[in-house]
């Protein structure tokens, strides 16, 4: 590069005309002192049109899938006199997985529609350029930064934003990172548990989480980057395209061919594993159906049996429901609350008449409800005000769970030890059946396998690990032998999948790279 300018500078002679529009905004945009902060700047921009914006229409997609692909569906195939199998497989299986899609289309909608926006104008490689260097130091180019970022809002766009990268390790390794980016599904249960055993520094245990699953991010790609990849950093070479002013048509244009992908492409796989999980959800152990969230469904006897695995991390086989927790966890993480309240508190829901139109027009109330509420997040984008924790009636009643399901949780979990073990591992283990599904259509089977099983072994470790420790003046030689046998576990997974992704050839040489333009 030294030779390059000092060649420019010899041969080049240059007018006295003005300088170009470009190099002016140049000059505060790429300024030494200004560069990152502006950026910065503009990555909150994102992720609050992201997030903030995208959320404000998630309710009226939520309700008015539910009404149209659910609902409606079981209340037809009921009057027609469908069995419950039928019913059970087509509403909640498939119509449920269609609706869990179409509440992701908002969020990423806005995530595509700003990016494109950002690259039409230029500035896209100027973010690029700017944070390269601390990105290298990662061996990660500076547009990962994107993706990692609204990896915080949702785990779906995030993964999908890896498209703007260039080269297959740079999107493999930013793709194995985003899961680690606690999102704000994961927020909900952090509050609750929050309010349950941390009333009074409940903002501190959910920064440390969200700083924790940072760290584990970035070892997790130093590992992959050094033992299955074996790419080295890329080389870095970009040229800063002249500003201008994109055109609605052209944004609207690229931002539907993004988004008419990831529907069809990604929902496919989601709806697939939403079948599986609501049809187990709903058929009981007496082979009935119906039995979503409660303690005789299958999915509740699954979780009552594999509750000892669960049990050196601090859960004990009475709390089987936070091991359903979990399972139910892996459909969506927004439904882990929802699930701890039904099996602790055992509370009916009343089930109101359906109606269509009264479920539209609701759907369609959320909008401007959501839209006027957008102020508030403007100093909170994350989320992160978890409201009056002190007072227990309270902070049950602003989390929308029942009193006594806190008071349950209060005398199942061990303590706040064992509560921060879950806490921990719900940061950490497999990210959501949607997030899955967009890793497995974006990078295929083997990095899908790798994200899932890599992302379970480190959050059980941890969770064990922190739990032993946490307990260690009690019991060292049982914390001695369960960090040693984690650590084990660990090595051991690892190295198998290593040795199958070689044996498979997935190296970044035979991973394509999809551009949606």
């Amino acid at each position: 590069y030294a030779l390059i300018d000092d060649v420019v500078e010899r041969s080049v002679v240059e007018s006295n005309r003005s300088r170009p529009l470009t190099d002016r905004i140049d000059q505060i945009v790429l300024n030494r002192y200004i560069a990152f902060p502006f950026f910065l700047s503009v990555m909150y921009l994102m992720f609050m049109f992201t997030i903030n914006v995208g959320s404000a229409f998630i309710d009226f997609f939520d309700i008015a899938g539910n009404a149209l692909f659910v609902n409606g569906p079981r209340m037809l195939f009921e009057q027609i006199g469908f069995p419950a199998w039928l019913i059970t497989f087509i509403a909640d299986g498939i119509g449920g997985g269609i609706q869990l899609v179409g509440t992701f289309i908002p969020v990423i909608a806005c995530l595509f529609l700003f990016l494109t926006f950002l690259e039409d104008t230029g500035y896209m490689a100027r973010a690029a350029f700017v944070l390269d260097r601390l990105m290298q130091r990662l061996g990660l180019p500076g547009k990962s930064f994107v993706p990692l970022i609204v990896g915080f809002g949702c785990n779906v766009p995030a993964v999908m934003a890896t498209r703007s990268l260039d080269n297959q390790p740079d999107r493999i390794l930013t793709t194995i990172m985003a899961p680690f980016m606690s999102c704000g599904a994961r927020l909900t249960v952090y509050a609750l548990f929050a309010a349950a055993f941390f009333p009074n520094n409940g903002q501190n245990i959910v920064f440390a989480l969200y700083f924790i699953g940072i760290a584990v991010a970035v070892v997790s790609a130093m590992v992959v980057r050094r033992h299955l990849l074996h790419s080295g950093t890329s080389t870095f070479i970009l040229e800063l395209p002249a500003y201008h002013r994109p055109t609605l048509k052209g944004v609207l244009i690229h931002t539907w061919q993004r988004l008419s992908g990831f529907v069809t492409r990604a929902g496919k796989a989601i709806v697939m594993v939403v079948v599986v999980l609501n049809v187990v959800n709903s058929v009981g152990t007496d082979g009935s159906f119906g039995n979503e969230n409660t303690e005789d469904s299958v999915l509740s006897a699954i979780g009552r049996t594999i509750t000892p695995a669960f049990r050196p991390m601090g859960i004990a086989d009475d709390n089987w429901p936070a091991t359903v927790g979990i399972f139910a966890g892996i459909f969506a993480k927004e439904v882990v609350v929802g699930t701890l309240d039904a099996l602790y508190s055992q509370t009916p829901v009343d089930e109101a008449d359906f109606n269509l139109l009264n479920e539209f027009g609701a759907a369609a109330q959320t909008i401007p409800q959501n839209l006027s509420a957008l102020v508030s997040t403007v100093t909170d984008p994350l989320g992160l005000d978890l409201g009056e924790l002190g007072d227990t009636t309270a902070a049950a009643e602003n989390q929308a769970v029942e009193l006594n399901t806190i008071a349950a949780m209060r005398s199942l979990f061990d303590g706040e030890l064992g509560a921060f073990s879950y806490l921990l591992f719900v940061l950490l283990y497999m990210p959501c059946v949607a997030t899955v599904g967009v890793i497995y259509k974006e990078l295929g089977s083997f990095w899908a396998v790798f994200s899932t099983a890599w992302s379970v072994v480190v959050a059980y470790a941890a969770a064990v690990v922190c739990y032993q420790v946490g307990g260690a003046a009690e019991h060292p030689l049982q914390t001695l032998y369960w960090c040693i046998t984690m650590l084990a576990i660990a090595a051991l997974m690892f190295t198998l999948l290593i040795r199958w992704g070689i044996r498979r050839g997935k190296t970044d040489t035979l991973i394509p790279v999809m551009h949606v333009d």
